[in-house]
């Protein structure tokens, strides 16, 4: 018999390709296993191209949240079909990574036998098997992620991150290279100076300044002949808008062009991505793309590249109160972002200049 497997995780881009390596552990253990997964809506693009996942329902309690304040019928209308959706599949087991009670509650009430997750801060008590935590803290995310397998008697043999990018996706992204006079035997690098949608208002503070992504971008180009791609979501046109007015040699600026569906197809097509700790440097590692990465309020142990190779350079200034971003939440900052101003060009320069030599 079949073995229907619930993966629940609410978060952004990082979050969920997180779960990836554990998604391959599963199947390596049942080939032949239903993977259903709920997500937020952000998200949906990035898990219907993952050929494991059987089904995807992509509406959190954050998009409920949003639909309810414009319509309360509509929000209760959207919950409820959302249940049946759920429901009607009759899943066996359920692996919450929300750190959420009302998820396993509601797998709880509609009859999901085996509740597996996280114990924090008490909000396990609807988990039939439970790890206590509090926080993430002494290893990566993965790490604690891969730990749940171990109430199913699964090994994790397999701890890459996994981003499948559709042939006509990738069409489509070469397509947008191509039109916006990128060759293809073209250096091309991209730079996503965000820092994730999941942050909001505070993804501020884990932004490198926007004028030393200029800067580091117009040395890339005089000294790498390189093609420089600024990559973002809508949100980001902002801080995007900053660095293409400083360069002297304008990049390409896909901010808010691309979505989730061709961002993957375009980051795969680089040589290089400079990042921010964000879903883009997830997303490259994930698709074998050398990366270098921007790291200020929180630990790259712990939402760093994964795995760390040679390949991930990590630019961080280690000060006494670093990483300030603890047990999710993230403290008021009395330095003004020391820890990434004092990251310098020079340093991401050198890094891109080694990586690609």
């Amino acid at each position: 018999m079949t073995k229907k497997f619930l993966i629940i995780n609410p978060f952004g881009i990082g979050d969920v390709l997180f779960t990836t390596p554990v998604i391959k552990a599963i199947k390596g253990r049942y080939a032949d296993s239903f993977i259903g997964y709920w997500s937020n809506l952000r998200v949906k693009p990035i898990l219907e191209s993952n050929p494991q996942i059987n089904m995807v329902f992509a509406l959190s309690r954050g998009d409920l949240k949003k639909i309810y304040q414009e319509s309360f019928f509509k929000g209760v209308w959207s919950a409820i079909k959302l249940a049946r959706e759920i429901k009607k599949e009759h899943f066996d087991i359920c692996l919450d990574f929300s750190l959420d009670h009302r998820y396993s509650l509601f797998a709880k009430i509609i009859g999901i036998g085996r509740r597996i997750g996280f114990n924090y801060k008490g909000r396990g008590r609807f988990l039939t098997n439970r790890m206590d935590i509090d926080g993430y803290h002494d290893k990566h995310v993965v790490e604690y992620y891969l730990e749940l397998l171990k109430f199913l008697d699964i090994p994790a043999c397999e701890r890459d991150l996994f981003l499948a990018v559709p042939s006509n996706r990738e069409v489509k992204a070469r397509n947008m290279l191509a039109a916006s006079g990128i060759e293809e035997n073209d250096l091309v690098i991209g730079v996503a100076p965000g820092a994730g949608g999941s942050w909001g208002k505070d993804a501020l503070c884990k932004h490198w300044p926007a004028l030393k992504f200029a800067q580091a971008g117009d040395r890339l180009v005089d000294e790498l002949k390189a093609k420089v791609l600024i990559l973002g979501d809508e949100s980001e046109q902002g801080i995007a808008e900053v660095i293409v007015h400083a360069m002297r040699n304008k990049p390409v600026n896909f901010t808010g062009k691309t979505g989730l569906e061709i961002l993957p197809g375009i980051i795969k097509q680089c040589d290089l991505v400079i990042t921010n700790d964000g879903g883009p440097m997830h997303m490259a590692v994930a698709l074998g793309v050398k990366t270098i990465s921007v790291f200020g309020p929180v630990s790259e142990k712990v939402y760093g590249p994964f795995p760390a190779g040679s390949e991930h350079v990590v630019l961080k200034q280690d000060m006494d109160c670093r990483p300030c971003y603890n047990n999710f939440r993230l403290a008021v900052c009395e330095r003004d972002r020391e820890c990434l101003r004092q990251v310098s060009v020079e340093a991401v320069f050198d890094a891109a200049a080694g990586l690609l030599s």
